[in-house]
């Protein structure tokens, strides 16, 4: 439940408690999709009938808040990691002037100047060395991406 800001997951608990109207402390997973789509969520159904086996411990049928939050986290954390690809995307195309799909190293150093101040020409040498993984003066998209989301 970590994954989640705490605001986030209070709006899970009142769309959890207005579905669980035993106050049974579960829901049915056939009222999960139902929840996901009233919170406007988009969702695949096929992946979410696999989630809700995994996500199901007791494999029950019902999922306890707990589990239903794991389950609504999968989908919410997915879409903000598309809404940050779709940023960096508008970022790097800004610094990429020329729509060449690649950005100098130049203008790398810069960036990287702009968000750390504190950074030496020596720091930045090495920074770039090991984001110019082909050594060839420029960065590409994949390789920009890299660099911000570590990944």
């Amino acid at each position: 439940m970590d994954e989640l800001p705490p605001e986030q997951i209070a709006v899970l608990r009142k769309a959890f408690e207005s579905f669980d109207s035993q106050k049974s402390g579960s829901i049915s997973c056939d009222m999960v999709s139902e929840i996901l789509r009233l919170m406007g969520q988009p969702f695949d159904k096929k992946i979410l009938q696999e989630l809700i086996e995994e996500v199901d411990a007791d494999k029950s049928g019902r999922l306890e808040f707990e589990e239903f939050v794991t389950l609504a986290a999968k989908f919410i954390v997915e879409e903000d990691d598309e809404a940050m690809q779709k940023e960096l995307k508008e970022a790097f195309r800004l610094y990429d002037k020329e729509g060449n799909g690649y950005i100098k190293t130049s203008a790398l150093r810069e960036i990287l100047r702009e968000l750390d101040d504190q950074l030496t020409e020596k720091d930045l040498d090495n920074l770039i060395e090991e984001i110019d993984t082909d050594g060839s003066g420029t960065v590409d998209f994949d390789e920009f991406m890299e660099m911000m989301t570590g990944e």
